[in-house]
């Protein structure tokens, strides 16, 4: 992989730490501003808001601005976000500070995602995507419990100040070996929503929405699931997140490695796969050892589908002419497809269904993103089916 594509995975690294490593941190930022844990939890639920409104506003705002320089101005808007953080005084400039830190997720990834597929030959384009989101899952594996642990060795804020310092070496990185590109034609801003009229590229993000969100209807339940039905200790939640971040990285892997192959066989079939996993989770999750392959298989297969709907989206939004917008705006949509499952997988447990229910709720929202893959992959041999029947009559 080109050297240019590690700035992108250090920002990566920055930012998937700064999203997941909140939760680790809540009680003691609730301590320390005097509040509930579930106000505290704002700083969370801010975020994904941000990572939603920010990606195509700072897309449009920053469309004539050459790729090289927004990155670096959304890594320093980075550092800003999680400094204002670490500074605050009370739990509403902590908030200012999660939102401001929160504009950039979804604009990092989409422009990285298009720098990234044209740094490499076509063949490699998802493999490209699929490097840079790596920094993500090691986000999870490394980043988040090194986090957790500087708070708890010393303080939240300093956790935050060490998550800005990450955010200056991604601005170094990025001006030193991102290469320069010419500032983008200027396009009326109704040219760069002209992708969002494309069914294609809605049925793409339809699967971004379903796909993901069918992991983190269980996984946002594991606590209680795992302590109450498999009877692990409180305790051993920590390293079944770590066999779930794992799960990521290989996921991630496997959907880079084989996705530029053959992607919507890819899609269909770790669709299936997690689909079939989470629904045999249902049913085992009182053994500790089936528990523990479960989260680590639902993982692999859920996250082996990023890339791949990424590249999708941006497959189809091309022809459209946006698909810088139309990616970040998917990475946004990433995030609502988080709280749909968690907000999913709440509802089934207050319905009295149990704490293994988000597992079935989650397989069914798999199948449902594996129906709308189907429909994508169909609409896309139409033409090609059109074409041939008309060459053959001509003969």
């Amino acid at each position: 992989m080109p050297l240019a594509l590690w700035a992108l995975v250090i920002g990566a690294f920055g930012i998937g730490t700064t999203e997941f490593v909140i939760a680790g941190l809540i009680p003691a930022i609730a301590a320390d501003f005097g509040v509930s844990i579930p106000m505290a939890a704002h700083l969370a639920t801010s975020y994904a808001l941000g990572v939603f409104v920010g990606a195509p506003v700072l897309i449009i705002l920053g469309g004539r601005t050459a790729r090289k320089t927004m990155l670096a101005s959304l890594a320093g808007l980075f550092v800003l976000g999680n400094l204002v953080t670490a500074v605050a005084w009370n739990l509403e400039v902590a908030i200012i500070g999660r939102v401001i830190t929160s504009l950039t997720h979804g604009a990092f990834f989409g422009i990285g995602s298009v720098l990234a597929a044209e740094m490499v030959p076509r063949e490699k384009r998802v493999s490209a995507i699929a490097f840079m989101f790596s920094g993500l899952t090691v986000a999870n594996l490394v980043g988040v419990p090194v986090g957790t642990w500087i708070s708890q060795q010393f303080s939240w804020q300093v956790t935050f100040y060490a998550i800005a310092a990450i955010g200056l070496v991604t601005v170094a990185g990025v001006l030193t070996l991102i290469p320069a590109s010419p500032k983008p034609e200027a396009k009326p801003i109704a040219h760069e929503f002209a992708a969002f009229g494309n069914a294609k590229v809605l049925l793409a993000m339809g699967i971004t929405i379903l796909g993901p969100a069918a992991f983190f209807t269980a996984i946002t339940y594991i606590a209680p699931m795992m302590t109450e039905v498999a009877g692990f200790t409180d305790g051993a939640v920590t390293w079944l997140l770590m066999v779930f971040g794992f799960g990521l990285f290989v996921g991630n892997w496997l959907g880079g490695r084989y996705a530029d192959r053959a992607l919507m066989p890819l899609l269909y079939g770790t669709l299936l796969a997690q689909a079939v996993v989470l629904f045999i989770f249902h049913f085992v999750a009182s053994s500790q050892l089936a528990s523990v392959l479960c989260i680590f298989l639902m993982a692999a297969f859920g996250f082996a589908t990023v890339s791949p709907i990424q590249k999708l989206v941006m497959d189809k939004a091309k022809a459209a002419g946006a698909p810088t917008l139309a990616a970040a705006v998917n990475i946004g949509l990433f995030n609502l497809g988080n709280a749909l499952g968690a907000w999913l997988g709440g509802a089934v447990i207050d319905s009295g269904w149990g704490f293994t229910a988000p597992n079935w709720a989650g397989g069914l929202l798999s199948l449902g993103g594996l129906g709308l893959a189907l429909l994508s992959g169909w609409l896309d041999r139409r033409p090609a089916s059109g074409k041939a029947a008309c060459a053959t009559a001509g003969n």
